[in-house]
């Protein structure tokens, strides 16, 4: 038997002598959990009804108050037990489904597993090598033959590589001496035409007044 076999038992879901399987014991916990919540809400009310007539009789009817008070108590400590209870389901359902998790789990692992083992049964190492180089040798042909099929092929038209390229500097230096002569070639600039008016002479009244000027100067220096 089969490690999952071992785990699961041959029921295919039941518990070892016809228990209870997982699913059917977290709803019988859900449904004693719903109950006991109904009966928090019964007896919440009841306090509340009981503490009510307490304060109703006071100080009036002491006797009917005080048995008020002591049902108040006991539905209390009900209530009390009634949460440790629902405490005590809560953990168990919790585990009981993290239980059946890990069960779901580990059939599905085992089922994968047979899976696996199923589709690797009809493969044989030494095949898959020798499929992964034909697959290589056909790629290193693949790219020969694209290698091959991109070379350009003349048909027969060689040329001199070395003529050509003087052939091709001949024409770039007679295309440079063409540009040069078109930019160092005579040009007529025209020059600036000569003014036709004379320029104006020194004022006449300016010379006048210099010629008094050494007359005067020449009779004082004739009177010493």
């Amino acid at each position: 038997m089969s490690v999952f076999g071992k785990l699961f038992g041959a029921g295919g879901g039941k518990a070892g002598k016809g228990g209870p399987t997982p699913q059917e014991a977290i709803q019988r916990l859900r449904d004693t959990e719903e109950m006991l919540s109904k009966k928090q809400e019964f007896l919440e009310k009841k306090i509340e009804q009981e503490l009510t007539a307490a304060k109703k009789h006071g100080t009036k009817n002491k006797r009917a108050a005080l048995q008020a008070l002591k049902r108040k108590k006991r539905y209390e400590k009900q209530l009390a037990q009634i949460d440790g209870t629902l405490s005590t389901i809560e953990f168990q359902r919790e585990a009981l489904e993290n239980a059946n998790t890990n069960t779901e789990v580990l059939k599905n692992m085992g089922y994968a597993a047979k899976a696996m083992k199923a589709a690797h049964d009809n493969m044989d190492i030494d095949k898959v090598d020798e499929l992964m180089q034909d697959i290589a040798d056909q790629q290193e042909l693949a790219e020969e033959i694209s290698t091959a099929i991109s070379k350009p092929v003349g048909f027969g038209e060689e040329f001199d590589e070395d003529e050509l390229m003087a052939e091709l500097e001949e024409l770039e230096q007679e295309e440079l001496d063409k540009n040069l002569l078109e930019i160092s070639g005579p040009e007529t600039v025209p020059l600036p035409n000569v003014p036709s008016i004379a320029l104006p002479s020194k004022p006449a009244k300016k010379k006048e007044e210099e010629d008094e000027d050494m007359k005067e100067l020449e009779n004082w220096a004739g009177s010493m």
